[in-house]
């Protein structure tokens, strides 16, 4: 009856939560016989009520410490209601099985053997505690014999943990009048006597006599025993407690054994389970997190960013994660505000479908940007605080480049930010700091071969790549790996011709065509162009190099593109660092340091977790610039998000600089390699870089508006609106819906933001919305976040702008024409030369990743507004071949970047007393 009662129950939690099922864990250390019995009966069970049952096996030879660590994994997996651990422990090592039973949580442990649930059910707190199985069963049997307990008499023979003590309980709290007996009792046929319900859990066979029960008693029999019989053919039979064949002859009620009390035991483990699957739902509805946000405090006129990050009290990084459903062995914390998600998670959660996708750009922008990830995290806020809804920021990591230079930090700002700001700004969890490592050997190596080869025989060559060690010599997997690429199919060092000898041993790097640079995460102009090899040592091998800024390495490009550990070193063994003397590319595999990039990488791979002011979670990963890389943030921070959100929540991303850039390159690299389509792209808007766009004066960081930016100007904010309509024109040519996010300034009138939303939807725009957000956080993006969710909702019609497979020349001109406004493009001679080179090398069916100015449409970042008919001049292709692309260099740009004449760490310092930092960033 139970069993069916159950059934029917889980299959009412399937029809109103499809996909739903309850899930219990059973885990078992060693291999006990009488183990497995009793586990294959709760497995059949579950299977036949319907709960999704998981036995986990451990070794006998585990530790205490590993059943802990698969407990703690256990008590985080949500997908797991009700959870046993099967005892006795069949281990070789110590276990403390006291320490194990109470590290289960409460509120899954369905076997009701921890402290906590045996102290709630010891002070009566029934509906607030799971009882244990047995005498659980023990009274549902002596509920089905229609006996009032309330009034009666009951002696429990037994004071077990697991049986006696809260079968006493249990029964007291059901109103009887109850004695507890035990071996030790000197008057225990006079006490039996008394009892209108008996229940024996001694462990003693047949000790309860049969002419010692009171008349018309309830008699419940837990004991299983062992006794000789040479009748039966293994020389013994299961006997109870209880004298089964005289006490049934004075009882009005007995259970027989077996098949009385064990088949409830596994009967209210199942219900238990179902119960824990039922409290789950009542406080947590599947897709929807169980989240705290923070309360913000706001102030007028709006503290500084710094201010307002440390006057919030973040929460656990923890606890964010157990709010997403991040399990505890998938999160590694980095102190108490960061921590990196393991990519388990994904595996994990493979299965689960994808929430609705967000993509936030903007228009072309003033060297003071317009505020898209303050309009990110504001978005997020209130789609998260305010319209509880499933939400996850993703976001880049900012370079400490310009975080010290001009621009500052990069966490939002006002009352929209990722917190704490200076964590986020600073080292983070160092991923930039192993990029610049991993970067840095690849330099090395490259110069280093050059060297080796040039001062070295074939055969010393062959000595040292390959040594001999206790007389046996072989290659390492990578070496294999470049002679099948030089088409030598063998594996036995010995047995290379000379020929071949050579072929391995020498890679002729051509040092004209080295493309790899060593990287700082530093402005330093000076690094722009220096000498290496001057030292004596290098023996007159010096040639011209330059650093770059860490940010611009293929490597991050490569860390952002990746959807795994194995793909992430297939696209680092790829990189092209140099050609040969032959014209054949060069590459980190052939250098031999692919397994040594992997290894310095294999951390930054995971996704940083952060919060923001309102306490909605962020991923925080990788950080390539948008206008001489990709710019956008990483494919598996997303690709967890989405996951995470579930499928009506929202994964927000932020794409670097406009629309033009950033926007077109997630869609046309990131999407095309991360097989994700977005829903709807918020184009951020600011009445400011509007008026500029319109022929208002220049901006410049660090010098005041001029009075045109601070007085009403329709006129010069409606000619400059054509910006705004050639970006939304822009995201609209890959089939997405436009949401314009108008930022509001304390200086815009209410006459500007009302032009600018009319002629952004006139423009073509799904819907425009004013936003407040920067002085109010989550509340003054609601309006965005609800058009955001009604543009979601519509079809998405997502395409490429172009297909790989087109000749080079024909992807930049697409680009160029279509998303710049340029009539045609010009190919200078060193630009012509590569596209031969790279299509002869077998590069050509790459994306396109255009590096040029982000403060035009143009190549020219004075020429403002929509500029149409110019020449969109090429002189250079470099091939980022790892992370899977071509980047053409419009006009002139640098990949180090100085500081200006008052860097922005001018304002930053360090309080020597409580730790804190101090100034802007």
């Amino acid at each position: 009856q139970v069993r069916e009662r159950l059934k029917k129950q889980v299959g009412e939690m399937k029809e109103k939560f499809p996909g739903f099922r309850p899930g219990l864990a059973i885990l078992q250390v060693g291999n006990r016989d009488d183990s497995n019995l009793y586990i294959n009966m709760k497995l059949k069970a579950a299977a036949e009520i319907g709960i999704s049952a998981n036995h986990i096996k451990l070794p006998n030879t585990a530790t205490e410490a590993d059943v802990l660590k698969c407990i703690a994994s256990l008590n985080g997996d949500p997908a797991v209601h009700g959870f046993i651990v099967q005892l006795p422990l069949d281990s070789d090592k110590p276990i403390n099985t006291e320490k194990i039973t109470n590290a289960v949580a409460p509120e899954k442990d369905v076997d009701g053997l921890s402290s906590i649930n045996a102290g709630k059910l010891s002070r009566g707190d029934l509906g607030d505690c799971f009882i244990p199985c047995t005498p659980k069963g023990c009274m549902e049997l002596i509920r089905q014999t229609g006996i009032q307990v309330a009034g009666k008499r009951a002696v429990v023979v037994g004071r077990s943990k697991i049986v006696g003590a809260p079968m006493h309980d249990l029964l007291l709290w059901n109103h009887a009048t109850v004695t507890t007996c035990h071996s030790k009792t000197s008057t225990l046929a006079e006490e039996v006597g008394k009892a209108d319900i008996l229940v024996v859990a001694a462990g003693k066979p047949e000790m309860v006599k049969g002419e010692w029960i009171k008349p018309g008693a309830v008699v419940i029999d837990c004991g299983i025993n062992h006794v000789p019989d040479s009748t039966k053919a293994s020389g013994k039979r299961v006997v109870g407690d209880v004298a089964y064949s005289t006490a049934k002859e004075k009882a009005s009620y007995i259970t027989p054994v077996p098949g009385g009390v064990g088949p409830m035991t596994v009967a209210m483990l199942m219900q238990s389970t179902v119960e824990s699957a039922q409290r789950f739902l009542e406080k947590f509805q599947p897709g929807k997190w169980n989240i705290q946000y923070n309360q913000l405090t706001l102030k007028m006129p709006v503290p500084s960013d710094i201010e307002i990050s440390q006057s919030c009290i973040p929460k656990p990084i923890d606890q964010v994660a157990k709010e997403v459903g991040l399990l505890p062995d998938e999160v590694e914390l980095y102190g108490q505000t960061k921590a990196k998600v393991h990519l388990s998670a994904l595996k994990r959660l493979k299965n689960q479908p994808d929430g609705k996708y967000i993509v936030v750009t903007g228009i072309t922008p003033t060297p003071l940007g317009e505020g898209k990830s303050t309009t990110t995290v504001g978005l997020v806020q209130a789609l998260g605080a305010e319209l509880h809804q499933n939400v996850f920021a993703c976001v880049r990591q900012p370079s400490q480049g310009p975080t010290f230079g001009i621009k500052g930090g990069a966490a939002g700002g006002g009352y929209c930010q990722v917190i704490p700001m200076e964590e986020f700004n600073l080292h983070l969890t160092g991923d930039i700091h192993a990029i610049t490592a991993a970067n840095n050997l690849v330099a090395a190596a490259v110069d280093a071969r050059i060297f080796h080869e040039l001062t070295q025989t074939d055969q010393a060559l062959y000595n040292r790549l390959v040594p001999s060690v206790n007389g046996v010599r072989k290659f390492s997997d990578i070496q294999i790996r470049r002679l099948q690429k030089l088409g030598i199919n063998k594996t036995d060092p010995t047995a290379l011709t000379k020929e071949e000898v050579n072929l391995f041993v020498r890679l002729d790097i051509d040092p004209g065509t080295i493309t790899w640079q060593r990287v700082l995460d530093t402005n330093d102009r000076f690094l722009r162009k220096i000498t290496i090899g001057q030292s004596p040592t290098e023996k007159g091998f010096s040639r011209t190099a330059q650093f770059d800024i860490t940010v611009s390495s293929e490597i991050m490009a490569v860390l952002a593109l990746s959807d795994g550990l194995d793909d992430m070193k297939k696209r680092l063994g790829r990189m092209v660092v140099a050609s040969s003397k032959r014209g054949e590319p060069v590459t980190a595999d052939d250098l031999g340091v692919t397994g040594a990039l992997a290894v310095l990488m294999k951390d930054a791979v995971k996704p940083n977790l952060m919060q923001t002011l309102e306490g909605t979670p962020v991923f925080v990963h990788a950080g390539p610039f948008a206008n001489i890389a990709h710019g956008n943030s990483s494919v598996l921070a997303d690709k967890i998000a989405l996951k995470l959100v579930g499928k009506e929540g929202f994964v927000v991303t932020e794409a670097g600089f406009g629309a033009d850039i950033g926007m077109e390159k997630f869609f046309n690299i990131k999407c095309r390699y991360s097989g994700l389509r977005p829903h709807v792209v918020v184009l951020v808007a600011t009445v400011r870089a509007l008026k500029m766009h319109g022929g208002g004066p220049a901006v410049t960081a660090g010098v005041p508006l001029p009075k045109e930016y601070m007085e009403e100007n329709l006129q010069l904010l409606a000619k400059g609106c054509s910006n705004l309509n050639k970006q939304i024109q822009n995201a609209r040519l890959f089939g997405v819906p436009v949401v314009v996010a108008v930022n509001a300034f304390k200086t815009d009138t209410k006459a500007e933001l009302a032009l600018v939303v009319q002629l952004a939807k006139e423009a073509g725009a799904f819907d425009a919305v004013e936003c407040t957000h920067w002085a109010e956080g989550g509340k003054g993006a609601v309006a965005l976040a609800q058009a955001v969710q009604r543009a979601s909702q519509t079809p998405s019609n997502f395409r490429f702008l172009y297909n790989v497979e087109l000749p080079v020349i024909d992807k930049i001109r697409l680009i160029a024409q279509q998303i710049y406004g340029a009539s045609d493009i010009e190919l200078l001679p060193e630009a012509q030369e590569k596209v031969a080179l790279y299509t002869k090398q077998g590069f050509g069916n790459l994306p396109i990743c255009m590096a040029k100015t982000h403060l035009s449409l143009s190549h020219d970042p004075e020429q403002k507004g929509a500029p149409t008919g110019f020449i969109l001049p090429i002189r250079d292709i470099r091939a980022s071949v790892g992370a899977g692309f071509l980047y053409p260099l419009v006009g002139t740009m640098s990949t180090m970047p100085g500081l200006p004449t008052r860097p922005c760490f001018y304002d930053i310092d360090l309080d020597p007393t409580s730790g804190e930092v101090n100034g802007l960033f």
